[in-house]
C-alpha cells in the first residue's frame, strides 16, 4: 500500500471537490495514482461538487456579532462568486447566523483540514490511552470514534447550529450547502476571529 501525504490529498481534494476521507481512499486505492484516484472518484460519483468547487469565491462580506453582553464579538469572512449575492438579504442572514453561532459555540477551526495533523494525533493519543482497559480488538475504533467526535466539538463546519428550533439540527456544513444550492455560487467561509473579555 502506497503512503499517502496530506499534500496529495489536498491536491486531489482541490481537483475534484471531493471530501478529505474520499479522497484519502481514492489514492489509497489507486495505489498513489492521483489520475487513477480522481477516476475512482468519479465513478463513485464524488467529483460532482468540482465544477462548483473550482469557481472562485473572490466576492463576499465581513460580518460582526457582538453579544448582549457585551463580553463576546465575533467577525466572519464568507465569500461567494459574485458582489449580486454578497448583498443578497439571504446571503447575509446566512453569515448573521453563522456569526451567531460562533459566538456561542466557540469553534477552533472552519474545517477539519484546517485541523492541524499534529494536533489530531495528539488528541487520537489520549483517545488510545483512554481505551485500554476496553478489548483489544475494538480500542482504535473507541479512540477514531472519539476523534470524530471532537472534530465535531471543534471544527465550525461540522458543529449543529445552537439554534436548534430555527435550523431543526443542522450543521454548518449543511446551511452553506443549501447556501450554495439556493444562490448556484460558490459559498466558502473563509476564516472567523472570535474575541471574549479575559481570554
Amino acid at each position: 500500500m502506497a503512503d499517502i501525504a496530506a499534500r496529495d490529498v489536498k491536491a486531489l481534494r482541490d481537483r475534484t471537490g471531493a471530501g478529505m476521507m474520499d479522497a484519502k481512499k481514492a489514492l489509497v486505492e489507486a495505489d498513489g495514482d492521483s489520475e487513477k484516484a480522481v477516476e475512482i472518484l468519479r465513478v463513485k460519483g464524488q467529483a460532482h461538487a468540482a465544477k462548483r468547487g473550482e469557481r472562485a469565491a473572490t466576492e463576499g462580506v465581513v460580518t460582526s456579532y457582538l453579544h448582549s453582553t457585551g463580553k463576546i464579538g465575533v467577525l466572519v469572512e464568507i465569500d461567494c462568486e459574485t458582489d449580486f449575492v454578497a448583498r443578497n438579504d439571504d446571503f447575509q442572514e446566512f453569515a448573521r447566523e453563522v456569526a451567531l453561532h460562533i459566538a456561542a459555540a466557540n469553534p477552533w477551526y472552519v474545517s477539519a483540514e484546517d485541523v492541524p495533523e499534529d494536533a489530531k494525533h495528539a488528541e487520537l493519543r489520549i483517545f488510545e490511552e483512554q481505551a485500554q482497559d476496553k478489548p483489544e480488538n475494538i480500542r482504535a475504533k473507541i479512540a477514531e470514534g472519539r476523534l470524530n467526535k471532537w472534530l465535531e466539538e471543534v471544527v465550525l463546519l461540522k458543529q449543529e447550529h445552537v439554534n436548534k428550533d430555527k435550523h431543526g439540527g443542522q450543521t454548518i456544513e449543511d446551511m452553506r450547502a443549501a447556501a450554495a444550492a439556493k444562490t448556484g455560487e460558490n459559498v466558502v467561509i473563509r476564516r472567523f476571529t472570535r474575541y471574549q473579555v479575559g481570554e
